[in-house]
């Protein structure tokens, strides 16, 4: 009997000690190259997670779009050769494409209203994420995203004579391009620089946010961009629920909550780092044109009416959600007035 309670004991205490130390490794991937803020705000998430796990919860990463473009990743995720990543809105739109109404151009006049309605709709992101197989940790941010260009752009014209890159397979920015009648050049974003740097490459126009200019690098073969803004763009961090399901209950807990502070961080940490990297644009010699003034608010109402009615009609942003959206937008603008 006593020799019986012993074996017991011992089975007990070596299959606790097992379950105990389990380790589960993440693997990680983002187009954002190393050596940015981003990353030293990731690298700071991942010590953070990796010592309140006690070991327990590991990550391996590759940054600087070393595993391809966004549909690269998103397809090895699914085939579970990685469990997440940091995507921006042309991701998030292969994963659950009525999260982009926050980034269609001109709807939002500021990021007061854009948090606004964020605020209001991320419980039916959340949601739409997770029935689409994916666990939504947090919501930073790429800012707001501007033309840059080795020629002037002082007008809508100016950027239909334009050789201007589209990401390639992104039925927004296809939506936006055809309501503004503007012939885009198609190209993952791994070959945006390539074309940029040749002597006879296929595109002279681009669109970004400053920071990602400096990030990416774009800017050292860019001469202008513009004052007006296309949009505020969205980013996710994001993990597949395969991989999310496995894990215990406190590392699910722990991934969740670290991961909203960590983009939370970001988003606040991209709109400073925009507004440096223009001060850093302009000393290497780029010139903002374009304001807001010089146009008719009409024209771009017009385009964006355009490009949401075709998003509607595909479905890529259902109309319940466009209704939902500018309801919520209506609000806060009676609030303030008020």
């Amino acid at each position: 009997m006593v020799l019986r309670t012993l074996v017991f004991l011992f089975v007990f205490v070596s299959t606790t000690q097992v379950f105990a130390k389990e380790v589960y490794t993440l693997k990680f991937a983002t187009l954002i190259p190393t050596g940015t803020e981003w990353t030293t705000i990731l690298d700071d998430w991942i010590k953070d997670v990796e010592a309140k796990s006690k070991g327990r919860l590991k990550f391996k990463m590759y940054p600087g779009g070393v595993m391809g473009d966004e549909p690269d990743v998103l397809r090895k995720i699914r085939k579970g050769q990685l469990h997440g990543g940091l995507f921006t809105g042309y991701g998030i739109g292969r994963i659950y494409s009525p999260a982009r109404v926050l980034e269609v151009p001109f709807l939002f006049k500021n990021t007061d209203e854009s948090d606004y309605v964020r605020d209001h709709i991320m419980p039916d992101i959340e949601k739409g994420f997770k029935k689409n197989g994916f666990e939504l940790l947090g919501w930073p941010e790429i800012g707001f995203i501007h033309f840059f260009s080795k020629h002037k752009i002082e007008s809508i014209e100016d950027v239909r004579k334009s050789r201007i890159w589209l990401w390639q397979g992104d039925p927004l920015g296809e939506a936006f391009f055809e309501a503004s009648d503007i012939s885009p050049i198609p190209l993952s974003i791994i070959d945006v620089y390539p074309q940029l740097s040749a002597k006879h490459g296929s595109i002279d126009t681009v669109y970004v946010s400053t920071f990602g200019a400096i990030a990416l690098q774009w800017h050292s073969k860019l001469k202008y961009a513009t004052n007006i803004a296309l949009t505020n763009a969205i980013g996710g961090l994001v993990i597949s629920n395969k991989f999310f399901d496995k894990l215990p209950q406190d590392l699910q807990s722990l991934l969740k909550t670290t991961g909203k502070t960590m983009s939370d961080r970001v988003r606040n940490s991209t709109r400073l780092e925009n507004q440096k990297s223009r001060i850093l644009l302009e000393e290497s010699g780029i010139v903002f044109l374009w304001d807001w003034d010089d146009n008719s608010m009409e024209q771009f109402i017009e385009i964006r009416d355009k490009a949401a009615k075709h998003l509607e009609n595909t479905n890529y942003i259902p109309a319940s959600f466009f209704n939902k959206t500018r309801n919520l937008l209506t609000e806060y603008r009676n609030k303030k007035q008020q």
